[in-house]
């Protein structure tokens, strides 16, 4: 490789990294503050998520469909906002997302935007029913955080490492086995230490069980939103962080494990208090 080639990829790598640094720290921060905050930040990566998937889809060209899109957008805000009770607030989000599926023909409109406000709307919503107001909450967002980014970050590495056959090459040609395995390997390692440095309630198989199924479904949710970039024909999900694409880019995984975890959560205690399950 070239000087100048070695030079970009290192400058890339610096400007991945800082960026990476200041997304987790705000998070963690607003994590830590909670309430009204976090429900702000949930609500953010929703309506950023909904704009990328608009977007991407070309589901908002007319000025119709841009009306409609910012309504839905302005509406599901709000539910996450004032999370409501966990029932409730994901009955009101499938109105809004039936409501949208059935404006489109109307206005000339695809349906994508539909199932783009379910998926941008059931992402924020599950992150803000978690958290909540107590520290049960504050607890478990912590506890998703480590095990998607644990996957995340060692898949990658583990990957690049080991290489070996591909996991979903008509896909994703970058992603490997070995890489899905080490992911899902470290994630247990941190999201064990992690759940038990923080007074897990779960027995041990229980959470061995649990952290392996959020991990496969963190890399299911990414590799959904690479066939939909495969779809859509985009490289990225939009140029919104430096160094990293798109939000749908960094939170792909999160959305997946997060809606798994709030089901299970409140399947297990409580859908306005799914945290009590784990914590």
């Amino acid at each position: 490789m070239s000087q100048a080639g070695q030079t970009f990829l290192t400058k890339e790598l610096r400007l991945r990294i800082l960026s990476a640094i200041v997304m987790i720290a705000v998070t963690l921060i607003v994590t830590w503050v909670g309430d009204f905050s976090f429900r702000m930040l949930c609500a953010g990566i929703g309506a950023a998520v909904f704009y990328e998937w608009l977007k991407m889809a070309k589901a908002h060209s007319t000025a119709p469909e841009r009306q409609l899109s910012g309504l839905l957008m302005a509406t599901a805000g709000i539910i996450v906002l004032m999370a409501p009770g966990g029932a409730l607030s994901f009955v009101m989000v499938g109105a809004l997302a039936v409501l949208a599926l059935f404006a489109a023909p109307m206005l000339g409109s695809t349906r994508w935007n539909a199932v783009g406000l379910a998926y941008a709307s059931l992402a924020a919503l599950s992150l803000a029913l978690l958290r909540g107001g107590e520290v049960e909450g504050l607890k478990t967002v912590v506890f998703v955080f480590v095990v998607v980014w644990a996957t995340d970050i060692m898949a990658y590495f583990v990957g690049r490492t080991f290489g070996g056959p591909k996991l979903a090459p008509a896909i994703s040609p970058g992603k490997t086995w070995s890489g899905a395995l080490g992911g899902t390997v470290f994630a247990l390692v941190f999201g064990m230490f992690a759940a038990f440095m923080m007074e897990t309630r779960l027995p041990v198989g229980a959470l061995l069980v649990l952290i392996v199924a959020l991990s496969v479904a963190s890399q299911a949710g990414d590799l959904f939103e690479s066939w939909l970039k495969r779809r859509f024909q985009v490289k990225d999900s939009s140029k919104l962080i430096p160094g990293h694409g798109g939000v749908m880019d960094r939170v792909d995984g999160l959305v997946a494990a997060s809606l798994l975890l709030y089901v299970i959560g409140a399947v297990l205690a409580d859908p306005d208090r799914p945290a009590l399950a784990f914590f």
